[in-house]
Protein backbone atom coordinates (compact mmCIF):
# COMPACT_ATOMS: atom_id res chain seq x y z
CA UNK A 1 0.00 0.00 0.00
CA UNK A 2 1.12 3.50 -1.11
CA UNK A 3 1.73 6.07 1.61
CA UNK A 4 -0.49 9.37 1.74
CA UNK A 5 1.21 11.27 4.68
CA UNK A 6 -0.28 14.30 2.77
CA UNK A 7 -3.85 12.93 3.23
CA UNK A 8 -2.81 11.78 6.82
CA UNK A 9 -2.05 15.21 7.70
CA UNK A 10 -5.39 16.43 6.56
CA UNK A 11 -6.98 13.89 8.99
CA UNK A 12 -4.87 15.07 11.63
CA UNK A 13 -5.52 18.71 10.95
CA UNK A 14 -9.05 18.35 10.69
CA UNK A 15 -9.06 16.45 14.29
CA UNK A 16 -7.48 18.51 16.40
CA UNK A 17 -8.84 21.48 14.95
CA UNK A 18 -12.55 20.84 14.93
CA UNK A 19 -12.19 19.07 18.76
CA UNK A 20 -10.53 22.34 20.38
CA UNK A 21 -12.88 24.32 18.08
CA UNK A 22 -15.98 22.95 20.27
CA UNK A 23 -14.07 24.21 23.31
CA UNK A 24 -13.78 27.65 21.81
CA UNK A 25 -17.16 27.69 20.88
CA UNK A 26 -18.20 26.93 24.24
CA UNK A 27 -16.40 30.09 25.86
CA UNK A 28 -18.79 32.21 23.82
CA UNK A 29 -21.76 31.16 26.64
CA UNK A 30 -20.24 32.42 29.77
CA UNK A 31 -16.60 30.74 29.87
CA UNK A 32 -15.00 34.21 29.30
CA UNK A 33 -15.76 35.92 32.24
CA UNK A 34 -14.87 32.90 34.44
CA UNK A 35 -11.05 32.91 32.43
CA UNK A 36 -10.89 36.66 33.14
CA UNK A 37 -11.61 36.14 36.61
CA UNK A 38 -9.24 33.75 36.80
CA UNK A 39 -6.20 35.84 35.26
CA UNK A 40 -7.32 39.09 37.57
CA UNK A 41 -7.17 36.48 40.68
CA UNK A 42 -3.18 35.59 39.33
CA UNK A 43 -2.85 39.39 39.10
CA UNK A 44 -3.38 39.71 35.36
CA UNK A 45 -5.51 41.77 33.07
CA UNK A 46 -8.72 40.22 32.25
CA UNK A 47 -8.43 40.76 28.88
CA UNK A 48 -6.07 38.19 28.04
CA UNK A 49 -9.02 35.78 28.36
CA UNK A 50 -9.72 36.95 24.57
CA UNK A 51 -6.32 34.99 23.58
CA UNK A 52 -8.70 31.99 24.55
CA UNK A 53 -10.39 33.24 21.49
CA UNK A 54 -7.37 33.53 19.34
CA UNK A 55 -6.14 29.72 20.65
CA UNK A 56 -9.40 28.05 20.80
CA UNK A 57 -11.40 29.69 17.80
CA UNK A 58 -8.72 31.31 15.24
CA UNK A 59 -6.08 28.78 15.21
CA UNK A 60 -8.44 25.60 15.36
CA UNK A 61 -10.04 27.05 12.16
CA UNK A 62 -6.53 28.13 10.01
CA UNK A 63 -5.46 24.32 11.04
CA UNK A 64 -8.34 22.93 9.64
CA UNK A 65 -8.45 25.28 6.49
CA UNK A 66 -4.53 24.96 6.70
CA UNK A 67 -3.32 28.24 6.75
CA UNK A 68 -0.93 29.35 7.63
CA UNK A 69 -0.56 25.51 9.35
CA UNK A 70 2.48 26.30 11.02
CA UNK A 71 1.99 29.32 12.78
CA UNK A 72 -1.55 28.77 13.81
CA UNK A 73 -0.05 25.09 15.49
CA UNK A 74 1.90 26.89 17.74
CA UNK A 75 -0.50 29.22 18.76
CA UNK A 76 -2.64 26.19 19.58
CA UNK A 77 0.63 24.62 21.26
CA UNK A 78 1.13 27.83 23.42
CA UNK A 79 -2.70 28.09 24.28
CA UNK A 80 -2.49 24.84 25.19
CA UNK A 81 1.08 25.19 27.47
CA UNK A 82 -0.71 28.51 29.28
CA UNK A 83 -4.17 26.08 30.36
CA UNK A 84 -1.93 23.50 31.87
CA UNK A 85 0.04 26.57 33.53
CA UNK A 86 -2.98 27.99 34.62
CA UNK A 87 -5.73 25.42 35.50
CA UNK A 88 -4.29 22.17 35.20
CA UNK A 89 -0.21 22.52 37.03
CA UNK A 90 -1.03 20.48 40.01
CA UNK A 91 -2.15 18.04 37.84
CA UNK A 92 1.34 17.48 35.27
CA UNK A 93 2.69 14.49 37.58
CA UNK A 94 -0.60 13.02 38.31
CA UNK A 95 -2.36 9.15 37.03
CA UNK A 96 -5.88 9.40 36.55
CA UNK A 97 -8.52 6.74 38.16
CA UNK A 98 -8.23 4.88 34.98
CA UNK A 99 -4.20 4.52 34.43
CA UNK A 100 -3.37 7.06 32.42
CA UNK A 101 -2.13 10.88 32.34
CA UNK A 102 -4.62 13.06 34.56
CA UNK A 103 -3.54 15.34 31.57
CA UNK A 104 -3.31 12.97 28.23
CA UNK A 105 -6.37 14.97 26.77
CA UNK A 106 -4.50 18.29 26.70
CA UNK A 107 -1.15 16.23 25.99
CA UNK A 108 -2.05 15.11 23.33
CA UNK A 109 -4.15 18.36 21.44
CA UNK A 110 -0.33 19.93 22.45
CA UNK A 111 2.21 17.26 20.88
CA UNK A 112 -0.12 17.01 18.19
CA UNK A 113 0.38 21.11 17.28
CA UNK A 114 3.73 20.57 17.95
CA UNK A 115 3.84 17.97 15.47
CA UNK A 116 1.89 20.31 12.86
CA UNK A 117 4.76 22.86 13.64
CA UNK A 118 7.38 20.82 12.44
CA UNK A 119 5.20 18.92 9.44
CA UNK A 120 3.47 22.01 8.28
CA UNK A 121 -0.21 21.17 6.38
CA UNK A 122 0.46 18.80 3.85
CA UNK A 123 -0.64 19.64 0.02
CA UNK A 124 -4.16 19.63 1.04
CA UNK A 125 -4.04 22.67 2.25
CA UNK A 126 -5.40 26.34 1.43
CA UNK A 127 -1.52 27.62 1.54
CA UNK A 128 1.39 25.52 0.93
CA UNK A 129 3.79 28.13 -0.53
CA UNK A 130 4.89 30.25 2.78
CA UNK A 131 7.36 29.41 4.85
CA UNK A 132 4.33 29.28 7.87
CA UNK A 133 2.70 26.85 5.80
Amino acid sequence: MRKNNDFGLLILRITIGLLMLLHGISKFSGGLEFISGMLIEKGLPGFFAYGVIIGEVLAPILIVIGFRTRIAALIYAFNCLVAVLMVHSQDIFKISDHGGWELELLGLYFFTAVALFFTGGGKFAVSKNNNWD
